[in-house]
């Protein structure tokens, strides 16, 4: 895209584009990362959305913030406690790095310690991606004793970290590997379904609360700079990306229900019942688009006929067949009846493909299965940890995934 790069000139490009594709009514929802523009962004395109009437819910679950970018923004402010050591380590690395006989000489310290692991090798990080900052952590402290050794040989290498600080690279290195883990998740080359969005979250948010009180200082002061910037951005975990944990046949309620009130005594039902309503309201829209009406309220009229008695043929037979053939005696919608049946066990259901799930049960739930397709098939993240480049291949069904240049943006539609 040519400049300007403006938020109403970006929003009308990418109006442009979804009416070329003819899927400006199929839009479900739009994955942005936290760049200065997209807010306003999304609010005009989303406006143009909303007066041909094509968003759910009048758009409410139209922007999904990018896990990854909200990720390395929390983790972002946790090292900038350790900031001085994370520096010399930086340094360090780059030092022996700048030439090959500085190379020769480290190697020969690595022999001369003896015991050290040299199957990693030294990485040296991207400063804006914190999770190549924690691989740098974990290899240079595997170097400790060579840096060392080079800084007793060396007399130009004045970078090599004191004692103390090697001791607050560790703590950070072992408070940091969860989060490596949930980022590599979040990341990969192969993008997750969204109902690995909650569970994640809700861990990240006990480690946090957990480590607030902890009698090391370092980690205590770690863990206070990233609470803050969690609450900033996921104080109230995403609606839309709850309910994908929901429609976890593993999961359901019962689980955001634990989640909640362990972390949010005083006020977890009225999270629950916020999500719960949000859902049925959600399903409700997913009925009446597929068929007009909800099929757990409708009422069925009776046959028109002529004086003949044969039915008229201005009767909808599609949806009278329709509505005798799912219409449960007890008047359940789909989704009472999913939420009242058991839950599938974790432990023989590990590896679960929850999509290929779903679509094992189109008959049983139409309409829900249709819903929980397309929710499940948001994305969490707009990247991939082994690239910056844009776009990505995704293993996700019927995808429109696209790159305004320097835009990264990720669109997942609704069929």
């Amino acid at each position: 895209m040519e400049p300007p790069h403006s938020e109403v000139e970006l929003a009308r490009k990418i109006f442009s584009f979804l009416k070329e594709w003819r899927i400006d009514r199929k839009i479900f929802s739009l994955t942005l990362d936290n760049a200065s523009a997209n807010d306003s962004m999304q609010c005009i395109l989303k406006e143009h959305l909303s007066l041909q009437n094509s968003l759910l819910c009048g758009g409410e679950f139209f922007h999904i913030r990018c896990c990854t970018h909200i990720l390395n923004l929390i983790v972002q402010e946790g090292l900038k406690v350790a900031s001085g050591a994370l520096n010399k380590i930086r340094e360090s690395i780059k030092y022996v790095k700048a030439s090959e006989a500085r190379m020769i000489s480290f190697n020969e310290c690595v022999t001369q310690v003896g015991g050290i692991d040299t199957g990693m090798g030294l990485q040296l990080d991207v400063s804006t991606r914190w999770n190549s900052t924690y691989v740098m952590l974990e290899s240079a402290i595997k170097y400790r004793r060579a840096f060392g050794s080079l800084s007793l040989f060396d007399k130009n290498f004045k970078s090599c970290p004191l004692n103390e600080e090697w001791m607050r690279a560790e703590k950070m290195k072992d408070f940091l590997l969860p989060f490596n883990i949930i980022t590599n998740l979040f990341s990969g080359s192969s993008y997750p379904t969204s109902n690995m969005y909650f569970m994640q979250i809700w861990k990240i948010e006990c480690l946090l609360i957990d480590n607030l009180s902890v009698d090391d200082s370092v980690i205590q002061d770690i863990a206070t700079r990233m609470k803050e910037n969690f609450d900033k951005y996921w104080s109230d975990y995403s609606v839309i990306l709850a309910i994908t944990a929901v429609l976890d046949p593993r999961m359901k309620l019962d689980t955001l229900k634990f989640c909640y009130s362990k972390l949010h005594p005083i006020n977890w039902e009225q999270k629950l019942e916020n999500v719960k309503t949000k859902l049925y309201t959600l399903f409700a829209q997913y009925e009446t688009r597929d068929f007009g009406a909800s099929s757990s309220s409708v009422v069925v009229p009776s046959l028109e006929t002529k004086g003949d008695g044969v039915p008229s043929k201005d009767v909808n037979w599609e949806w009278i067949n329709y509505v005798c053939e799912t219409e449960s005696p007890t008047g359940k919608s789909e989704l009472d009846k999913y939420l009242e049946e058991p839950k599938l066990k974790p432990k023989y259901h590990e590896n679960l493909d929850v999509l290929g799930h779903w679509r094992g049960h189109q008959n049983e739930f139409p309409s829900l299965s249709k819903m929980a397709c397309d929710i499940l098939s948001i994305l969490i993240t707009t990247v991939a940890s082994e690239s910056n480049a844009f776009p990505l291949p995704l293993p996700l069904p019927f995808p429109f995934h696209f790159c305004v240049k320097n835009m990264p943006l990720v669109l997942v539609h609704e069929f």
